[in-house]
C-alpha cells in the first residue's frame, strides 16, 4: 500500500499550499481588522463642490454646520422628540453634530419647540422661522418633521426633498441649503441613499412647478442653486452618489 512517506515531494508540496493558504488568510484577516479600525476620512469644514446640474440648477455639496451656512433659507429636518436626544450616545458628538449647533444659536429655542409641543416633528410637518440678528448667517429657517425615529426609512426623504423645493419656491428665494440631520438625531442612516433621495424629491417637485407654470397654472422664482450641507466624515460618499445620480438622470 502506498503512503505519503512514499512520495516525500507530494507531501512537502500539499505542505506548503496549506501553509500558503494559511498565510493569505491571515494577511486578509489583518487587513480588514485594520480597515475596521481605520477613521474614515474627515474633509475640511468650508469646504464646497459642484456635484452636477440638472433642470437649470446647479447641485452643490458643502462641509458646514446649518448655524454658520449663509442663505436665504436654510432647511433643517427632525425627529419627533425624546428626552436628550440630541446628546445621547446614538447622536453624533457635540463639535459635528449641525442640529445642536442650529439650537445653541438660538439658545435653546429648538429643544424648547419640541420639548413643549408647538413644534412636534410630524412626518413633513413644517415651521418657518427668522433667525435673531446674530445668531445664525441663514435669513430663514425652515424646520421639517421626520416623524418617529423607530418608523424611519431613507424613503422619507424623498418627500422631505420635494416639500424643501416647494417652501422654497414658495418663499420666492433663488436658493437654499439643506441639512438632513439624521445622524444628528441619533439614526443611523445610510448617507448616499439619503443623499439621492433628497436631490430626487427636489427636482421632481421642481420640474412640476415648470410643468403647471407652462399652463399658467402657477407662477415662480426661477431657482439657481441648491447646496446639501454634510459632516466632515459623510461629504465624499454622499456626493459621489449625487454626481452619478445626476449623470444617470440627464
Amino acid at each position: 500500500m502506498k503512503t505519503l512517506f512514499q512520495n516525500p515531494l507530494k507531501m512537502l508540496r500539499r505542505t506548503f499550499k496549506l501553509s500558503l493558504v494559511s498565510m493569505l488568510l491571515l494577511c486578509n484577516l489583518n487587513t480588514s481588522l485594520l480597515a475596521q479600525d481605520a477613521k474614515p476620512q474627515l474633509t475640511a469644514v468650508g469646504t464646497t463642490a459642484v456635484l452636477g446640474k440638472a433642470d437649470g440648477i446647479t447641485i452643490e455639496g458643502k462641509v458646514q454646520s446649518p448655524s454658520g451656512q449663509a442663505t436665504p433659507l436654510q432647511i433643517v429636518c427632525i425627529f419627533e422628540y425624546e428626552e436628550g436626544d440630541l446628546t445621547s450616545p446614538q447622536a453624533l458628538p457635540a463639535a459635528a453634530n449641525g442640529l445642536l449647533h442650529v439650537d445653541e444659536a438660538l439658545k435653546g429655542l429648538i429643544t424648547d419647540l419640541r420639548k413643549s409641543g408647538k413644534f412636534l416633528g410630524h412626518r413633513l410637518e413644517t415651521m418657518l422661522l427668522t433667525p435673531p440678528n446674530g445668531s445664525m448667517p441663514a435669513q430663514k429657517l425652515l424646520l421639517v418633521g421626520l416623524g418617529n425615529r423607530k418608523d424611519f426609512t431613507p424613503d422619507v426623504m424623498t418627500d422631505i426633498g420635494r416639500l424643501g423645493m416647494r417652501e422654497a419656491l414658495r418663499l420666492g428665494v433663488s436658493s437654499y441649503s439643506h441639512a438632513s440631520d439624521l445622524k444628528d438625531g441619533g439614526v443611523d442612516s445610510p448617507t448616499a441613499i439619503v443623499a439621492v433621495n433628497v436631490v430626487k424629491g427636489a427636482l421632481e417637485a421642481y420640474e412640476t412647478e415648470q410643468y403647471l407654470a407652462g399652463k399658467k397654472l402657477t407662477a415662480h422664482k426661477p431657482l439657481v442653486k441648491v447646496t446639501l450641507l454634510a459632516g466632515q466624515a459623510f461629504f465624499t460618499p454622499s456626493g459621489d452618489a449625487i454626481k452619478t445620480y445626476l449623470s444617470t438622470r440627464n
